[in-house]
């Protein structure tokens, strides 16, 4: 009697995951043509690009996923499969871009965590612990980049009105990142311990999320020699870390529009002519999100077609 009634559980549990691939790939599928003009432009200012810098860029770009997953082996002591940490981070990112404050990668890497045999207390340390380590990581970089370079980034002259209006979500959205922050302390504390007894666990926390943020700079750094904007790499670091970092308290999906505007405005920060700060976020968003986005997607699909995350 136990056998009928399973299959239609079966079923209907391959139904479910079956219509959530398709809606994951049919979500990309609009939000690809919807932002196709971006695209476009992305991709003219690509095609007179330096190759050299530009295959830079490529590689720096599809290197941030492997740190990605480097910083999460790093959260949890037992060890994860490889080949599917590696999946899923990548999934994560492109579904990062589908919900706002990183909803997307956390709901990704909390089923794959789960999958995996963590319990949803463990599941929900280890993410605390690598968004903690992320960032201390960036916070410890930008100070020791103001350190070493003081005057390396001379914010343009706003108005006043102007000031109050960009820092007023972040004043409204203050409280509750403080509760955020307050828990994500307090759930890491054990975990921290625990992955520091382990050496090769710590090394892979701290440096995977230095190596996440300098992969992404460096991105950004390929991308404006290839578009023949020779900025130092400490300027265009500080003015990544910077933006990403203020990106935080506006919660856009994968920071689409937030961390746009936040590069952009740090970029001529750092000695970038406008029209070529544009230039190099487009540009840069290309690599990191638009093209990844629907092999991402698919790559999400298949995992949750064969129920791994």
């Amino acid at each position: 009697m136990s056998a009928p009634s399973l299959a239609p559980r079966r079923t209907g549990r391959t139904y479910l995951h079956t219509g959530v691939s398709l809606l994951v790939l049919l979500v990309g599928a609009v939000l690809a043509v919807r932002h196709r003009q971006v695209l476009d432009n992305g991709t003219d200012h690509l095609v007179v690009a330096d190759r050299g810098w530009l295959l830079l860029a490529v590689t720096a770009a599809c290197a941030t996923w492997v740190c990605a997953a480097l910083t999460q082996q790093g959260a949890v002591a037992v060890a994860l499969p490889r080949a599917r940490l590696l999946a899923a981070q990548f999934s994560a990112s492109a579904a990062n871009h589908l919900m706002p404050a990183g909803l997307g990668a956390g709901t990704v890497n909390w089923r794959f965590l789960t999958r995996c045999g963590l319990t949803p207390t463990a599941t929900a340390t280890a993410l605390a612990l690598k968004a903690t380590a992320s960032t201390v990581t960036r916070v410890a970089l930008i100070g020791a980049l103001v350190l070493a370079g003081p005057g390396l980034i001379h914010l343009p002259h706003l108005p006043a009105a102007t000031a109050l209006l960009a820092l007023l979500p972040g004043v409204l959205l203050l409280p509750p990142l403080r509760r955020r922050v307050g828990t994500l302390v307090r759930g890491a504390v054990a975990e921290v311990r625990a992955v520091h007894a382990l050496p090769g666990r710590a090394w892979a926390l701290w440096g995977g999320s230095i190596a996440f943020a300098a992969a992404h700079a460096l991105t950004v750094y390929a991308v404006a020699h290839a578009l023949e904007l020779p900025l130092p790499a400490a300027k265009i670091a500080l003015a990544y870390l910077a933006a990403s970092s203020a990106a935080v308290l506006l919660p856009t999906p994968g920071g689409l529009g937030s961390l746009d505007a936040a590069l952009a405005f740090a970029l001529v920060g750092v000695g970038a002519p406008g029209s070529m700060a544009v230039s190099v976020v487009l540009g840069y968003r290309l690599l990191t999100t638009w093209l990844p986005l629907v092999p991402g997607l698919v790559v999400l699909a298949v995992l949750a077609r064969r129920r791994m995350v």
